[in-house]
């Protein structure tokens, strides 16, 4: 497939866990085991999840792990809001990483979309040669 760290998606993505990692650095100790470790492992998992997505077999394998870093985006924009309300982040800090988190998952959308054509657009081959396969088969 194809180097994840020319995908853009994949840029943003990091960029988006190195502003995590900073934000949640303040957080209180005894959040160490549980906000701050749920937050951090969330946004950690969007950008791996695309990088194991790039080393797969195809599209479909690679769909299939844009979805997982779309769910692990989704559940990082609930703890920060859940952070925010907590107290655990400054106001101006919540705004910043939700606008990165949406512009993520606007991206990881359009390329589950592109992915998904791709898919699509393949899918006429593989039947004729699966076709074929059992056409000599008989």
């Amino acid at each position: 497939m194809k180097d994840f760290r020319k995908l853009n998606v994949w840029q943003k993505a990091h960029e988006l866990a190195l502003e995590v990692y900073g934000a949640t650095a303040s957080f209180p100790r005894d959040e160490i085991y549980g906000l701050t470790s749920q937050i951090r492992r969330a946004c950690v998992s969007i950008p791996a999840n695309i990088a194991e997505g790039c080393g797969g077999q195809g599209d479909a394998e690679f769909g299939r792990f844009l979805q997982i870093a779309m769910g692990s985006a989704s559940e990082l924009e609930y703890h920060l809001i859940l952070a925010r309300e907590l107290g655990f982040l400054k106001e101006e800090d919540s705004a910043s990483l939700n606008k990165q988190v949406t512009e993520v998952k606007r991206m990881i959308t359009v390329l589950i979309q592109r992915v998904k054509r791709l898919a699509v657009g393949s899918q006429p081959s593989t039947l004729r040669s699966q076709r074929s396969a059992v056409a000599e088969s008989r």
